[in-house]
């Protein structure tokens, strides 16, 4: 699964003279988090709605309404937004994105071609790609294996459920400690507590059955 798979195509953005009472304005109107900010189709910067709410006046202020609108209609969004903000693109595996997002602690990344805004992928596109890679919106039991890193421990596995007749909808691993790993298997039956019996007969360690 690549960033395209999942990003917003043709996000919404905004040219950095955009007022900020604005730029909020549209993010409460969307019910979004992250606005990029672009000259023509390049991308600038970013503003985050946290980002505005810290360059507005304080509700608590002592300023008269009529001089607060003053204020708010003269500062932009050039004033908050994050300039060369980090960026993935189209082509980049969803994975290495999730990790760039977590390694900078960053809510989203903006998607480019070259310099040209195409996308944006935010926390919630990355739930929901997990949500496809496990293919959670279908019926099924959940399996998780523990097995040793070994050659052909995948093949030995797989070849027991195609014997079975039953699909792998989804595989992911994890490695729990060194040299041992949780396999986690949807397949497409209800029940999968037989199946469990019999790799616990084939020496497999069963940690959950679901």
């Amino acid at each position: 699964m690549f960033v395209r798979d999942c990003m917003t195509a043709n996000p919404i953005a905004i040219p950095k003279d955009t007022p900020i009472f604005q730029a909020l304005e549209i993010i409460n109107k969307h019910k979004i988090r992250h606005l990029p900010v672009v000259q023509g189709s390049k991308l600038i910067g970013i503003v985050t709605e946290r980002g505005l709410l810290r360059i507005s006046p304080s509700p608590a202020s002592t300023l008269s309404v009529y001089e607060l609108n003053y204020i708010l209609a003269k500062l932009t969004v050039a004033e908050a937004m994050v300039k060369n903000p980090i960026t993935t693109t189209p082509d980049t595996p969803i994975e290495e994105a999730a990790l760039v997002m977590r390694e900078h602690k960053i809510g989203c990344l903006p998607v480019v071609e070259k310099t040209e805004l195409v996308g944006i992928i935010t926390q919630t596109d990355m739930v929901e790609a997990l949500v496809r890679l496990f293919n959670l919106r279908k019926a099924g039991s959940r399996l998780v294996i523990e097995a040793t890193d070994r050659i052909g421990v995948l093949a030995e596995i797989t070849s027991f459920f195609r014997e079975k007749g039953v699909n792998i909808r989804s595989l992911a691993t994890l490695e729990r400690e060194p040299g041992i790993y949780h396999l986690t298997l949807r397949l497409n039956l209800p029940d999968a507590r037989d199946l469990a019996r019999e790799l616990e007969g084939m020496g497999y360690r069963i940690i959950s059955v679901s």
